[in-house]
């Protein structure tokens, strides 16, 4: 056995129904990826094409995979990333549904049809590189948390590309940066229609925002109900709970 295969560890996503190939030492799915695959609205028929960008070891066409049976895509640019979430999709016997692509996000000209999909999602970098923290030790993590490979005008943009008229393109970020994710979809042609907060605590201010947004679509937003994460006992709230796992 090589180091490599003692430190990959195999995982479930919250619910049980899904396993998860990761490796702690490099990168490890977040709460947000399984907020992203829950909150994104999906063909219901099982037909069309859905698109995951930036998806890391694939939590989130796994969460996606539950509540549709429509194919899905998904593009990551790590490598070992990539391998992790193979090993994922071949050990949930969901190879007939859902593809992971090794590519660049900016070089996907040849390896998808644009204005072709009904859904498109991204968990994407969350910091630009000029942050405070600046980059992290591990590049694998770098990568991941900071916009090295793409930035978040990337994301928007090449959604934008890949999604059909009036379909729809739903990402997971920082509160902080919703200035900048309406500005840049709206640029793009990408109409904001739903957005939801997320709670650590019921006193404490949103770190987590889930944004979706229509191409073409005539303005209008919705504000969903916030979820709150933690009660005062620091365990899930019983509402959270009961949609997260």
């Amino acid at each position: 056995m090589t180091k490599r295969e003692r430190i990959e560890r195999l995982d479930y996503l919250p619910g049980w129904e899904r396993a998860i190939y990761q490796r702690p030492d490099i990168f490890s799915y977040s709460m947000d990826a399984v907020l992203l695959g829950k909150f994104a609205q999906l063909p219901k028929s099982g037909e069309g094409k859905i698109m995951d960008l930036c998806t890391g070891t694939g939590a989130v066409p796994l969460i996606m995979s539950q509540r549709t049976r429509t194919f899905i895509e998904a593009v990551e640019i790590q490598p070992v990333l990539v391998s992790l979430a193979e090993k994922s999709v071949h050990e949930n016997n969901l190879a007939d549904q859902i593809r992971v692509m090794e590519a660049d996000i900016l070089e996907l000209d040849g390896l998808v049809r644009w204005e072709s999909y009904d859904t498109v999602t991204c968990n994407p970098p969350y910091f630009p590189v000029t942050a405070e923290k600046g980059k992290n030790v591990n590049n694998h993590l770098s990568l991941a948390r900071h916009e090295i490979a793409c930035t978040l005008d990337d994301v928007i943009r090449v959604s934008s590309r890949l999604v059909k008229q009036k379909g729809r393109v739903a990402i997971v970020h920082r509160p902080e940066r919703l200035p900048d994710i309406f500005g840049t979809m709206i640029k793009y042609r990408l109409e904001p229609k739903r957005i939801q907060y997320v709670h650590p605590k019921s006193d404490r201010e949103a770190n987590i925002v889930l944004v979706e947004a229509v191409r073409e679509g005539k303005p209008g937003i919705k504000t969903m109900p916030p979820w709150i994460v933690y009660g005062e006992d620091n365990t899930y709230t019983g509402e959270f709970k009961e949609h997260y796992e």
